[in-house]
């Protein structure tokens, strides 16, 4: 992998390069995720992840505008809240994003959640119209189960290019990233660090000391060792420099296998959803 935070690795899925590394905004807001986002993009981050529900999409275009850096080098995700997934709400709510971001295309567009109460035929129909009306470059989901991805994959007539899902080494999410491997989709992991909880771990600790690494370095590596693209939230530009410092290091079999190891039945830290958790795998 290359060393380079300015030139940060990619995870291949279907024509899309996702860079591993990218900003998580959820929960910035106002002058402050502007700020944050020209910062990371200033320090070499090529992929921020937005979203309609995080209401900053104005600032994250700011931020992006205000870093200098050229649209074709920034890979930048949005997402559908469940609530306009019907055909016409769906193609409206991605114009609006778009409006939001002062952008003629997003890189990527997620649905946010499973929505039961809508055919998954009929969102992701629309959602692949918006991508052939240049709306989006490629298309994917997010907190889908295995079985769901199984569901969509045999119902969308234009590539789904992830899932981006809760992510990190105390949540077994080995059914889903088995589905995606399959159909060669890109897991992408919110969450990395457990919400902060993976910085104060003994294990991780350990481990990442032992090539002169923090706990929460330990666990992106552990994550983007295995190809999988990590999105992790800061407001704090030291630690941004901290969560991009994880491709000049690899840990070995033994060491991936105990941080593996961490995984337990409670380790789920978002389990929430737009009408209910699904059933999580």
């Amino acid at each position: 992998m290359n060393t380079s935070i300015g030139n940060v690795p990619v995870a291949e899925a279907k024509g899309a390069s996702i860079p591993l590394l990218g900003l998580g905004t959820w929960d910035l807001r106002g002058l402050a995720c502007a700020r944050v986002v020209e910062q990371a993009l200033r320090l070499g981050y090529r992929h921020i992840d937005t979203a309609e529900m995080y209401d900053n999409e104005r600032e994250v275009g700011q931020g992006f505008r205000a870093s200098g850096v050229k649209r074709s080098d920034v890979f930048i995700t949005t997402k559908i809240w469940p609530t306009h997934f019907a055909p016409r709400e769906l193609e409206r709510a991605a114009r609006d994003c778009l409006a939001r971001l002062r952008l003629s295309e997003v890189d990527l567009l997620l649905l946010h959640w499973p929505n039961p109460e809508i055919p998954l035929a009929d969102t992701l129909g629309a959602l692949g119209k918006v991508k052939r009306d240049g709306l989006a470059r490629h298309i994917g989901v997010s907190n889908f189960t295995a079985a769901l991805i199984e569901q969509a994959l045999k119902i969308s007539k234009e590539p789904i290019v992830c899932d981006q899902v809760e992510c990190h080494p105390y949540l077994d999410q080995s059914k889903v990233i088995a589905a995606c491997r399959r159909h060669d989709m890109a897991v992408v992991a919110y969450s990395p660090i457990a919400r902060g909880n993976a910085g104060s771990d003994e294990v991780l600790a350990r481990i990442g000391a032992a090539h002169g690494k923090t706990a929460a370095q330990a666990c992106l590596r552990y994550l983007v060792q295995q190809n999988i693209v990590v999105i992790p939230r800061t407001s704090k530009v030291g630690r941004l420099k901290e969560n991009a410092a994880i491709f000049d290091f690899a840990f070995s079999k033994s060491e991936m296998a105990e941080i593996s190891a961490l995984a337990h039945p409670g380790g789920r830290v978002v389990d929430w959803a737009f009408s209910g958790p699904p059933n999580w795998d």
